[in-house]
């Protein structure tokens, strides 16, 4: 018989063990009461809880993923796989920097949550949890991974798209890895071979990245005040990226000091899918010429956002953030465009 998986199960709150309160809903259910909702998982892992946090997931903060990741780090060696119940308004950027902050683990690390808290008669959180642990048990499973609505969504790649819908979380500009129906899971992207290697963590982040997303009458001076406060600024354009351009040349002007003062902007399209190319229009490609800026491309913007924490954590030499930028990382980017143009 095969010996059953020891899985750890990281609760952090969020709506999956919320209950109702005359405040409205508050995170409550313990771990281990997490557990008590998923009987018959006992019959393929056998599941431990540990209680990290349990709060909202609207207050998640870069201090956090790094309490996640060294609570999984010193227990690494314990467990065939983990699996971290989470709020659903930050998943996507806790998958992304979980990602970041443990690379090339061939144990499963599962994110997942609920919509509807797990105590309620109708509700998704006993299936998602269900699903989390039999992926987390699975050998051919490895790496940070979503697992949300019988879908398995690499770590960078998940984004929440609706707000009600069990079908929250989408794959963005990548495949889907499994789907999970009837308890199977079915692969689609099984590359567990190709990816050996030991396991690496990282125990810091440099949270002084900020988000210009950019409207019609924004004046530059906004990137003037941002950057005596942050050391990144990941810059939401129109289309696949551009600057605008006015008489008083303010965004230009401001991106200067930027670069000038030795600080990061990378360039980046407030489209879902498909990513940005600033070297399809002149009003791109100009100034992504002349001051040699980053771009995220197919990255998801959680992604982006935790990347640059991850880098600048490591260095600040702008050569060395491009390469790590432009190194992919669980998936997080189909090409390294090194200074790219064009797709």
């Amino acid at each position: 018989m095969t010996q059953k998986k020891r899985i750890l199960v990281v609760a952090t709150g969020g709506t999956i063990a919320c209950k109702r309160s005359e405040a409205g809903l508050k995170p409550v259910i313990t771990s281990n009461e997490l557990l008590s909702f998923v009987p018959d998982t006992a019959r393929f892992c056998q599941a431990d809880a540990v209680q990290v946090l349990n709060i909202d997931s609207t207050n998640i903060q870069p201090a956090h993923w790094l309490l996640m990741a060294r609570t999984i780090e010193d227990r690494y060696g314990d467990y065939d796989g983990f699996v971290i119940c989470h709020g659903t308004d930050t998943m996507a950027y806790t998958a992304a920097a979980l990602s970041y902050l443990i690379q090339g683990s061939q144990k499963p690390i599962v994110i997942t949550g609920a919509q509807k808290p797990i105590d309620l008669e109708i509700t998704d959180a006993k299936t998602n949890l269900s699903d989390s642990l039999l992926f987390a048990s699975c050998e051919r499973a490895h790496g940070v991974n979503i697992v949300f609505d019988g879908k398995v969504i690499a770590g960078t790649r998940g984004k929440k798209e609706r707000t009600k819908s069990y079908n929250a979380f989408s794959s963005i500009n990548f495949p889907y890895i499994a789907a999970i129906r009837d308890g199977r899971i079915f692969f689609y992207l099984d590359d567990k071979e190709q990816t050996a290697g030991p396991v690496r963590f990282y125990r810091q982040l440099n949270d002084r990245v900020a988000l210009l997303k950019l409207i019609p009458s924004m004046d530059g001076g906004v990137l003037d005040y941002m950057a005596d406060h942050y050391d990144a600024v990941i810059i939401e354009s129109f289309g696949v990226g551009g600057i605008p351009t006015r008489e008083t040349g303010d965004f230009h002007d401001s991106i200067r000091r930027w670069v000038e003062s030795g600080k990061t902007v990378v360039m980046a399209t407030q489209v879902t899918n498909e990513g940005s190319n600033m070297s399809v229009y002149e009003i791109g490609k100009t100034i992504k010429k002349e001051f040699g800026l980053l771009e995220a491309y197919d990255m998801t913007l959680e992604a982006a956002v935790t990347k640059l924490m991850w880098i600048l954590a490591q260095t600040r030499d702008p050569e060395e953030v491009r390469r790590l930028l432009y190194t992919t990382v669980n998936r997080d980017m189909l090409f390294p465009w090194e200074g790219g143009e064009g797709r």
